[in-house]
């Protein structure tokens, strides 16, 4: 199991339930930095001393304060940790639900897992770390199930664009008219209303509002 673990959380009681998780991991002795100019300047040192870190825990948001800071928050945390330690493993611990944010540190900032801060997130941490010593990739439960109910239906650009002018309160009975000023379509209401059903049926909603909550935290619209 990992042993030089550094971990960039500026608030104290989640820093407290992850530093429990990782005795519970026999990691008794992890650094701590509540700034991300910090964490990078532990990581800058473990290299220079011989002694690099084999995992980086942080968080995505960290509170501004009258501490001025060069590196705003974890994904330029990770970005610039791994410019210098290209092999540092990293391990996101965030409130952050968007499927779109959490894609994209895997394939933008290449981390190794993610853990979604709630409740029972103790026993996830614990289940991501071994994940990721074993060389895994860690994603966590609701990305997966959004993922495949992302797959079960294929968005078309029609599809995006009702659904976008539902987030922006439009009546569903007043989408037609906009399609047809736009000289998109089909746009009748009766086609408006099969594709809603359609998209609803294959990804088990009832209501609209259930299917623009989805395709928002997918970062479809």
């Amino acid at each position: 199991m990992f042993q030089n673990v550094l971990i960039a959380e500026d608030h104290e009681h989640t820093s407290i339930s992850v530093r429990k998780t990782l005795e519970d991991l026999g990691i008794l002795s992890p650094r701590y930095a509540y700034y991300c100019d910090d964490a990078l300047m532990w990581v800058k040192k473990g290299i220079q001393e011989g002694n690099p870190y084999d995992l980086l825990i942080t968080d995505l948001s960290f509170d501004a304060d009258h501490r001025e800071q060069r590196i705003p928050g974890g994904a330029e945390l990770i970005q610039a940790a791994k410019q210098i330690q290209p092999d540092l493993k990293t391990l996101v611990f965030s409130a952050e639900s968007k499927v779109a944010v959490i894609d994209g540190l895997f394939k933008v900032q290449g981390i190794n897992g993610y853990v979604r801060k709630a409740r029972y997130d103790a026993q996830e941490l614990k289940a991501a770390m071994e994940e990721i010593y074993k060389g895994k990739l860690h994603f966590p439960a609701h990305f997966r199930e959004m993922n495949r109910q992302k797959n079960a239906y294929a968005f078309s650009n029609l599809d995006i664009t009702i659904i976008s002018l539902l987030a922006q309160g439009v009546l569903q009975k007043d989408i037609p008219a906009y399609l047809a000023q736009n000289q998109i379509r089909p746009s009748g209401l009766s086609s408006v209303e099969k594709r809603l059903n359609q998209m609803k049926e294959v990804l088990e909603f009832s209501k609209n509002e259930q299917l623009v909550a989805f395709c928002k935290d997918m970062g479809m619209i």
